[in-house]
C-alpha cells in the first residue's frame, strides 16, 4: 500500500492503460479520481474496483478545455480534501499512414489539442493544487514515438515528442517545490482497442518490439505507480520508456 492516504487523478482513465493505472493505483492505497469525456466509462470502472464507492469518483471532462479540467481538480479537493498524485493520460493516436501534406488540419488539431495541449491544461490546474499541499507527483504519458520518429502519424509523433518537452521544463521549474514531473513512454501495449484489432494488427504491433511481444496494461501500470511512489523520491524530468527494446534499435 505505497500510496495509502494519497489522492490521485487520472485522465483517460475510462479504459485502456489508464483504465489500468486506476485500478493500481487504488491497489496501492490511494483515492483515485477518474476522468474521461465519457461518464459511464469510469463509473463502470469506479463500480468494479469499488464497489462501496468510499475511494473512487468518476467524472466527466474533455482535457481539450481547460475549464473542464479546472472543474475535475476542483472536485477531486472537494471530495478527498487535496490532490497529491496525477497520470495525464487521455490521448488519441489519429489516423495512421497519412504523409504530413495530406493530414487533415481539422485532424492535427485533434490530436495536438487532446495529446498535447490537454496535458498542459491539465498540469496547469493539478500544479498549484499540489504546491498548495507542499509536495505532488505527476506521470504524462508519452509513447515510444515520443523518442523517435513514425512516418504517416506525424501528428501523433509529434504531440508525443512535446509531451517529453513539456515534462522536463516543468520538472526543472518545480525542482525546489517538492513536485516531481516524470514521463512514461509505452511501446504498443496490449489493450482491449489493440487486441480487438484483429490478430493481424497485434501480432505486427508485437514483431516490432525485440522482444516479439506486446507490454501489458499490468506492467505499464506498475511503471507509474512506481514513479509516482516516494520509492522514486529522487527522480524527475526523465522519461522511462517501456516498449520491449523498439527505442534501442
Amino acid at each position: 500500500m505505497e500510496l495509502r492516504d494519497k489522492v490521485a487523478l487520472v485522465t483517460g482513465a475510462g479504459t485502456g492503460n489508464g483504465e489500468a493505472i486506476a485500478e493500481r493505483l487504488y491497489a496501492g492505497g490511494a483515492s483515485v479520481v477518474l476522468v474521461s469525456r465519457r461518464l459511464e466509462a469510469v463509473e463502470l470502472v469506479c463500480r468494479r474496483i469499488d464497489p462501496k464507492g468510499m475511494r473512487t469518483l468518476g467524472l466527466e471532462a474533455d482535457v481539450r478545455y481547460p475549464i473542464d479540467m479546472e472543474s475535475a481538480v476542483k472536485r477531486a479537493i472537494e471530495q478527498f480534501g487535496k490532490l497529491d498524485l496525477a497520470v495525464n493520460n487521455a490521448g488519441i493516436t489519429g489516423p495512421a499512414g497519412v504523409p504530413v501534406q495530406d493530414v487533415e488540419t481539422e485532424v492535427w488539431r485533434e490530436v495536438i489539442d487532446t495529446d498535447l495541449t490537454g496535458i498542459f491544461y491539465s498540469m496547469k490546474y493539478e500544479i498549484p493544487a499540489m504546491l498548495a499541499n507542499g509536495s505532488g507527483a505527476i506521470v504524462n504519458m508519452s509513447s515510444a514515438n515520443g523518442l523517435v520518429g513514425l512516418a504517416g502519424m506525424a501528428a501523433y509523433t509529434a504531440a508525443k515528442h512535446g509531451v517529453i518537452g513539456l515534462t522536463r521544463s516543468a520538472a526543472l521549474e518545480l525542482a525546489e517545490s517538492n513536485i516531481r514531473v516524470c514521463a512514461v513512454a509505452p511501446g504498443y501495449v496490449a489493450t482491449p482497442r489493440i487486441m480487438d484489432s484483429g490478430k493481424e494488427v497485434s501480432d505486427w504491433m508485437a514483431s516490432v518490439h525485440p522482444m516479439k511481444r506486446l507490454a501489458t496494461r499490468e506492467e505499464v501500470a506498475d511503471l507509474v505507480a512506481y514513479l509516482l511512489s516516494e520509492r522514486a523520491a529522487f527522480m524527475t524530468g526523465s522519461v522511462h520508456s517501456i516498449d520491449g527494446g523498439y527505442t534501442a534499435q
